[in-house]
C-alpha cells in the first residue's frame, strides 16, 4: 500500500511530536525577541499583533481547507463500501437466473469476493486481498461470457453490467485508500506554517513582555489536535476513525443464508 507522508508515525506518536513542534517554537520565539529587546534598548519596533493575527488567521484557514478535504475523502470511502455491497448483492441475485453450472459458480465466487473485501479493509491483508480480487474479477468474467456463449439473454446482459459495476468500485475504493490522500506538500506547508505562527506568537509574547503559558499552550494543543484529526481521516484502515464495512458484513450474511 502507498504511504502518506506522515504514515511512518503511528498516531499516538504523532500528538507528542506535534506539540513539542509547537511548544518549541513558541519557546524559540519568545527567546528571539527577549534577545533582540537586550540588543536594541532604544530602537522601537511596530506592534506584532496584526501579524499574530495574520499568521494565525491563515494557518486556521489552511487546517480548515485541509480538514474538509480529509472529511471529504473519508465519507467517500464510505459511499464507495456501501455502493460496492449493492452492486455485489445486485450481481449476485442475478447471477441466480444464469444456467447451470454457472449460476453456482458465480454465486460461489461471489460470496469469496465479499470475504476477499472485507480482508482488504485489514492493512496487513490489503496487498493480499487486492491481488485476489483482481483474480476472482478474472474468474467473474469467465463465467459470464460462457453463460452469454450457452444462452444470449437480457439476464445474461444484466449480469454483465452489474459485473462491470462491480469492477469499477474496486478500482474506485483502490484509488481512494491508495491515491487519493493529502500531498505531502500540503503536509509540509501546514508544519511549516505551524512552526512560522508559534514563533510569530512567541516573539510577540517576548516584546510584549508578557506571557500567556497557559493559553498559548492551549492553542498550540488545540492545533496539535485537529492535525492528529487530520492524519487520523487521511490513513484508511490505520487509525482511529475507520470506515464502516457494516454494510458488506450484512450482505456476506444475507448470502450465507440464502439458498
Amino acid at each position: 500500500m502507498q504511504f502518506g507522508l506522515l504514515d511512518v508515525f503511528p498516531i499516538w506518536l504523532l500528538i507528542p511530536i506535534t506539540l513539542a513542534i509547537g511548544a518549541g517554537a513558541v519557546e524559540a520565539g519568545y527567546r528571539v525577541a527577549v534577545w533582540r529587546k537586550r540588543r536594541a534598548k532604544d530602537r522601537t519596533e511596530a506592534p506584532a499583533a496584526p501579524m499574530v493575527a495574520a499568521t494565525l488567521g491563515l494557518l486556521a484557514f489552511l487546517v480548515a481547507f485541509t480538514f474538509g478535504a480529509a472529511a471529504s475523502r473519508f465519507e467517500e470511502r464510505r459511499q464507495a463500501v456501501l455502493a460496492e455491497s449493492n452492486a455485489i448483492n445486485a450481481s449476485y441475485l442475478r447471477a441466480q437466473m444464469l444456467p447451470e453450472p454457472t449460476s453456482a459458480n458465480a454465486r460461489a465466487l461471489l460470496r469469496e469476493y465479499v470475504d476477499v473485501r472485507l480482508a482488504a479493509a485489514r492493512p496487513s491483508q490489503f496487498a493480499e486481498a487486492i491481488a485476489r480480487s483482481e483474480e476472482l474479477h478474472q474468474r467473474l468474467w469467465a463465467e459470464a461470457v460462457v453463460a452469454a456463449q450457452k444462452e444470449r439473454s437480457p439476464m445474461t446482459s444484466l449480469f454483465m453490467t452489474s459485473l462491470n459495476d462491480v469492477f469499477a468500485l474496486h478500482q474506485r475504493r483502490v484509488t481512494a485508500a491508495v491515491y487519493n490522500r493529502i500531498p505531502a506538500a500540503i503536509w509540509t506547508g501546514l508544519y511549516v506554517l505551524l512552526v512560522f505562527a508559534m514563533l510569530v506568537v512567541g516573539y510577540y509574547e517576548g516584546m510584549s513582555g508578557t506571557r500567556h503559558t497557559l493559553a498559548v499552550y492551549g492553542m498550540v494543543f488545540a492545533f496539535s489536535v485537529v492535525f492528529i484529526l487530520i492524519a487520523d481521516l487521511d490513513r484508511p484502515g490505520r487509525g482511529l476513525l475507520e470506515v464502516n464495512q457494516q454494510s458488506m458484513v450484512d450482505l456476506k450474511k444475507s448470502m450465507s443464508q440464502s439458498p
